[in-house]
């Protein structure tokens, strides 16, 4: 592992965290790092466009050349664009808020949105990620992979309480994915966000040999 990259790494994470940004002395004191070395690695990110300072409170705030990232990849996967009628066709129907999202990391990443033509808004954004453990999502993804898996996930990231609804016990929640894979889709009701219900399943693409 390269140090000098990983510490600007580990920036980047911390910056994108807070959206009105982080000081050099909060980021020292995080990284157990003096303040001449952030500067040096703040620096040349925001040399790169990485990173840019807010110039009336002196905080670093991630830079616009994520946008630039973020477009080129969402291109690049072709996923959308094969599940892009599907989405619209299902928008149509329903008039509700569609999701697409992928698993990465013991999260999922939304890649893409179709508002639908009700007036009910929901926190997420394309490029967002969120927990799998009260999101339909993902524990429609969690209900498919190796059980050690999810209890790698589950041990790692926990079963934090989000709503008064959301899943807390490993064993109940172990047997709502259970429940989840015999009936080919899951539904959370409020665990996640109050007032928000979500339906998921999974979409497969079978490659012609």
């Amino acid at each position: 592992m390269v140090q000098s990259v990983d510490r600007a790494l580990k920036i980047i994470d911390l910056i994108s965290q807070h959206k009105e940004g982080r000081g050099v002395t909060e980021l020292a004191t995080h990284l157990d790092l003096n303040k001449s070395s952030i500067y040096k690695l703040l620096s040349t990110l925001v040399e790169h466009g990485y990173i840019e300072q807010n110039q009336k409170t002196k905080k670093y705030c991630l830079g616009y050349k994520y946008l630039e990232l973020s477009s080129i990849l969402l291109e690049s996967i072709d996923l959308r664009a094969e599940a892009k009628p599907y989405l619209q066709e299902l928008e149509a129907e329903t008039n509700e808020v569609i999701h697409l999202v992928v698993y990465d990391q013991g999260e999922v990443i939304y890649i893409e949105k179709l508002e639908g033509n009700e007036t009910l808004r929901t926190h997420s954004k394309v490029g967002r990620r969120a927990p799998m453990h009260c999101t339909s999502v993902g524990k429609v993804i969690l209900s498919y992979l190796p059980e050690q898996e999810v209890l790698s996930i589950i041990e790692k990231n926990g079963l934090p309480r989000h709503t008064d609804n959301t899943i807390t016990d490993k064993d109940k929640f172990l047997k709502e994915l259970h429940k989840i894979r015999n009936q080919g889709y899951g539904i959370e009701i409020e665990e996640n966000e109050v007032g928000i219900t979500c339906m998921a399943t999974r979409y497969l693409i079978i490659e012609e040999k």
